[in-house]
């Protein structure tokens, strides 16, 4: 495929590769950044959105964070680390700097789905659980919430998640110990607090 760059030179993309794409944008292609963005998109939304509660700030958030790329394409080293580990960087730093900037109150914009097949009450207890993991995952502090977001929902390994945090393999698994129990001991507290309402 061949994109023509701001300088009017014609480049040849290799579509698969994302460190020659950000070659590209730092060299002002255009088109090179569009392709970035657009296979970066989802992903960024998705842990933006993990991190800040809500779509519309993960927006926000995520156009903040390509804009940056795309303004400092020259600061890319590309020197070992991935494209997509320095993007997920900067997303989460966007993010956790977003969250402490703005007063956060977790919204729940997400559209449901309602199985027919499941009874009011099964609903019910569906959402309040939900609703439950959701604001215990939200009472996080932001390096935890950030850690957990990118192993389980991003589906990254240790490894991966580290170096996007910047912290060695062992603080990361650290993050995650600490938040597991944090948000296991938070729904054990709603438990018995919900068993001893209805006694």
């Amino acid at each position: 495929m061949q994109e023509g760059a701001e300088d009017g030179r014609v480049a040849v993309i290799d579509e698969d590769d994302d460190e020659s794409l950000m070659a590209e944008t730092a060299a002002g292609n255009r088109a090179a950044f569009d392709r970035l963005t657009r296979r970066h998109l989802r992903r960024s939304l998705a842990l933006a959105h993990r991190v800040v509660g809500n779509a519309s700030d993960a927006e926000e958030v995520v156009q903040d964070a390509f804009l940056q790329i795309w303004t400092h394409a020259d600061r890319w080293r590309g020197d070992g680390t991935r494209f997509s580990t320095w993007l997920y960087r900067i997303v989460v730093n966007r993010s956790i700097d977003y969250r402490r900037r703005k007063s956060f109150q977790p919204l729940d914009d997400a559209v449901e789905i309602v199985d027919p097949a499941v009874g009011a009450d099964g609903l019910l207890a569906e959402r309040q659980l939900s609703a439950a993991v959701d604001a215990a995952i939200a009472a996080l502090p932001e390096r935890q919430r950030a850690a957990l977001s990118l192993c389980y929902y991003q589906e990254m390994n240790c490894a991966e998640a580290s170096e996007v945090l910047n912290v060695s393999v062992s603080a990361m698994e650290s993050l995650l110990v600490r938040a597991r129990r944090m948000v296991r001991t938070r729904l054990n507290s709603l438990i018995r607090q919900k068993d001893g309402d209805e006694k």
